[in-house]
């Protein structure tokens, strides 16, 4: 993970080119700085250079300021006197309540899916798993891993009939998408969330809404518990936690 935090991002020779065409749309823009923000290639405090992106992207200002709007709308960055725009610290407060959205959601998601009849709409999720599952003791692979895992989550929403929510959802979890990211590599945690993964599935198959439901709120309570650990490890990504004096 980078650690620069007061480089203009797009500037020197450490940098790399985005991964978008040149020409790219909004939403690839977006895409891409929104993954360097979240794997903390851009780390908190990072400046964005929005000239130097305008010309890496092959796009005019235009285009490139709405992108830089839809990350501030997830708390990603801010905007400040002369367009000077800069990555922001992790809000434990907000990690808080993005918890408190996203286990209520996901909750109800697993809920109606082991009350529905048929449930052929999970096979995509039970072949995720099973790839997730190889991938425990491949610690290279943990990028993969880390898709996978919002594979399944996504697939459960599809199979349920709300993709449409999943992507909003999405929208309004950013810090605990970073936060999930530095936790990740943590002894045990992808076993854990593979072993809850199984857990959730099996309940859902089952039928069982409430071992379903209780299943997926403890897999998604695991790294919200070790926020003061995190926040130990890494106290430059984060702003001063007030419940933490």
């Amino acid at each position: 993970m980078a650690t620069d935090q007061s480089e203009d991002w797009g500037q020197g020779p450490r940098d790399t080119a985005p991964s978008a065409p040149l020409g790219s749309s909004v939403a690839q823009i977006h895409e891409v700085l929104r993954s360097r923000i979240v794997t903390f290639d851009l780390p908190p405090g990072a400046r964005l250079s929005r000239s130097d992106l305008a010309e890496r992207f092959g796009v005019s200002a235009s285009p490139l300021r709405e992108a830089i709007q839809l990350l501030e709308l997830e708390g990603l960055v801010a905007t400040f006197r002369q367009s000077r725009t800069v990555v922001t610290h992790i809000d434990p407060g907000l990690l808080r309540q993005e918890q408190f959205l996203r286990a209520g959601i996901e909750c109800e998601v697993v809920n109606a899916l082991a009350a529905m009849p048929d449930k052929q709409g999970l096979r995509k999720a039970s072949a995720i798993l099973r790839m997730q599952k190889v991938l425990i003791e491949e610690p290279d692979q943990i990028d993969l891993f880390r898709k996978l895992d919002d594979d399944f989550h996504a697939e459960l929403f599809h199979a349920a009939g709300r993709s449409a929510l999943h992507d909003l959802l999405r929208q309004m979890t950013s810090q605990m998408a970073r936060l999930r990211m530095l936790d990740l590599p943590s002894e045990g945690k992808l076993a854990s969330i593979v072993a809850l993964h199984e857990e959730i599935l099996a309940a859902i198959l089952a039928g069982d809404r409430h071992a379903a439901a209780d299943a997926m709120r403890r897999h998604l309570s695991g790294t919200i518990a070790r926020l003061p650990a995190i926040m130990a490890q890494y106290p430059d990504y984060f702003l001063r936690d007030p419940q933490a004096r």
